[in-house]
C-alpha cells in the first residue's frame, strides 16, 4: 500500500493555516471524502462536529463547501465530543462523521478525524483512497447543480449525548452526595460533561468551561491534572475528572489529590466488569506503554493483556478482533465497546463513579487497584537517520533488557511526529530503571552524532 501523507494515527492534524492544516486542504477532503462515500441513490449525509479553537471557524465552512459539491448533505452540530460525533454519525445513520479538533493540543494546532457509518475510525485503506483522491481524482467527479447538498444545524445534539452519556450510568443509582471537580479543558465538553454529572445528582464543580478560542488545554485538562489537583483540594472534592480538548481522553484525581491515569482506571473497570460477568473477549486490549502491574494483576485474575502499538485507533481494532469490550492507553483513552466505538472520557468516568457509589469506598483505595511497576520514560532528539539499529544501540537495549531481566522491559520507538526517540524502561528496581534510561538516551545521542558526520 501507498504510503499516506496526509493522515497519521489520528486523521490529519497540524498548525492552523499552515499546510496541510489549511481551508484549501479542508475543501479538497470534503470533496474527496463525499466522492468516496456517495453510494447508491438515496440522501447521503454527513455530521461535522468540532471543538472550541478559533481555527474551527475557518476549516468548518471548508470542510462543509466540499462536501454539498459532492452531493451530501451536512449536519453542523458545533463544539461536541469527539464521541459525540461517533454516536451522532451511527444513530443518525449518516454516510459519515467528521469532528474537527487537535485533540489535547494547544489551540495553534487543529486536525480533522473522519467516521464511517458504523462511527469507526476509517481504516488506513480508506484514508489512502481519499488521500488519491485529493491528489486530483475529485473534481471531475462533482455532483450538478441540482444535485448539490444543503446543510442545517441539528439543534439537540448535544441533548441527545448527554441522554446517552447518561444510558451508560447504571439505573437505580445516583451521584447524590458526591462532590466533583470536571475539567473541561475549555474544550468541546464544556457544556454536556458538567450536566450529565449534575442531572445524575452530584455537586459540580466546572472549571475549564469559559472557551475563547485561544485557551483550549491552556494549563488546563488532562495534560496539566495540577491544575484540577488543586481544585479538587480547595473544595474537598470525592473525586476531580480531567477532561482533554475532545473529551476523548481522562485522567482522574482522587479526593487526597493523587493521580489516577489510564492503567488503574483500566483495571478498575475491567476488575469491575469481570466480577458483574460484562467483561467479554477474557482480556483487556492497552498499548505497549501501559504499565507491567497491569499485565501482573489481569494475569492474576485469569485474563490476558493484549498489548498493541501506540494510538486508540489500534486498541479499537485489537478489541474487534478480539471481541474484547475493555481497552484504552495510559494516557487516558478508554474505549468501552458497549457504549462507544472511540474513546470517551465521561463515559469512562461514569463506570468508575458507579464503582465508587456501589462499593462506598473513596477514590483513593477505590482506584489503587495495582502497585505500578517503577517506570520512566524520556525523549531524545536527534538529527540524521534513526538511531536505533545503531549496533552500539542495538547492544546497549540487549544489556539493558539482560540486567531487568523477565520482570522489567525496555521499549524504544521513533516519534510519528518529530525526530525523537522514546526511551522507556520498566523493572522492579526504580534506581536500576533510571540508570538503564539515561544511559540508553546517552548512547542514542552518541550514536545519531556518528550517524551525521
Amino acid at each position: 500500500m501507498t504510503q499516506k501523507r496526509l493522515f497519521g494515527t489520528d486523521g490529519i492534524r497540524g498548525t492552523a493555516n499552515v499546510h496541510p492544516m489549511t481551508a484549501e486542504t479542508a475543501l479538497k477532503l470534503g470533496q474527496a471524502a463525499g466522492v468516496r462515500f456517495v453510494r447508491g441513490s438515496h440522501r447521503h449525509r454527513v455530521v461535522i462536529g468540532k471543538d472550541t479553537r478559533l481555527s474551527g471557524y475557518m476549516i468548518e465552512p471548508a470542510l462543509v463547501a466540499g462536501f454539498i459539491s459532492a452531493g451530501m448533505d451536512v449536519m453542523l452540530v458545533g463544539p461536541l465530543p469527539t464521541p459525540a460525533i461517533a454516536m451522532l454519525t451511527r444513530s443518525l445513520r449518516a454516510d459519515l462523521g467528521v469532528m474537527v479538533s487537535a485533540s489535547h493540543n494547544a489551540f495553534e494546532d487543529n486536525g480533522i478525524k473522519l467516521f464511517g457509518p458504523d462511527g469507526f475510525k476509517l481504516s488506513d485503506e480508506t484514508e489512502m483512497a481519499i488521500e488519491e483522491l485529493m491528489a486530483g481524482g475529485s473534481a471531475n467527479q462533482l455532483v450538478a447543480p441540482d444535485r448539490l447538498g444543503r446543510a442545517s444545524r441539528l439543534e439537540d445534539a448535544g441533548g441527545r449525548y448527554i441522554e446517552a452519556a447518561k444510558a451508560t450510568f447504571p439505573r437505580g443509582l445516583t451521584l447524590d452526595g458526591l462532590r466533583i471537580v470536571v475539567d473541561c479543558a475549555h474544550g468541546a465538553a464544556y457544556r454536556v460533561a458538567p450536566t450529565v454529572l449534575w442531572e445524575l445528582g452530584a455537586t459540580i464543580i466546572a472549571v475549564g468551561v469559559e472557551p475563547d478560542g485561544f485557551n483550549i488545554n491552556k494549563g488546563c485538562g488532562s495534560t496539566v491534572p495540577e491544575h484540577l489537583r488543586a481544585k479538587v483540594l480547595e473544595h474537598k472534592a470525592d473525586l476531580g475528572i480531567a477532561l482533554d480538548g475532545d473529551a476523548d481522553r481522562l485522567i482522574l484525581i482522587d479526593e487526597k489529590g493523587d493521580i489516577v491515569d489510564g492503567d488503574q482506571i483500566l483495571a478498575l473497570i475491567s476488575c469491575s466488569w469481570l466480577r458483574a460477568g460484562r467483561l467479554t473477549g477474557n482480556g483487556v486490549v492497552a498499548t505497549v506503554m501501559s504499565n507491567l502491574g497491569l499485565e501482573k494483576l489481569l494475569a492474576g485474575e485469569g485474563l490476558r493483556l493484549e498489548r498493541t502499538k501506540v494510538g486508540d485507533r489500534y486498541v479499537v481494532e485489537r478489541m474487534r478482533a478480539t471481541k474484547m469490550n475493555v481497552g484504552g492507553e495510559q494516557s487516558g483513552h478508554l474505549i468501552l465497546s458497549d457504549y462507544a466505538t472511540t474513546g470517551d472520557g465521561l463515559v469512562a468516568a461514569l463506570q468508575v463513579l458507579a464503582v465508587l457509589v456501589h462499593s462506598g469506598k473513596p477514590a483513593s483505595e477505590a482506584c489503587k487497584v495495582f502497585e505500578p511497576f517503577p517506570q520512566l520514560l524520556q525523549n531524545v532528539r536527534f538529527a540524521g537517520p534513526s538511531p536505533l539499529k545503531h549496533p552500539r544501540v542495538v547492544a546497549a537495549v540487549a544489556d539493558a533488557e539482560a540486567r531487568l531481566g523477565a520482570t522489567g522491559r525496555v521499549l524504544l520507538r521513533l516519534s510519528g511526529t518529530e525526530p525523537l526517540v522514546r526511551v522507556m524502561a520498566e523493572g522492579e528496581d526504580e534506581a536500576a530503571v533510571r540508570q538503564i534510561v539515561s544511559g540508553l538516551c546517552d548512547m542514542i545521542q552518541s550514536a545519531a552524532a556518528a550517524e551525521a558526520a
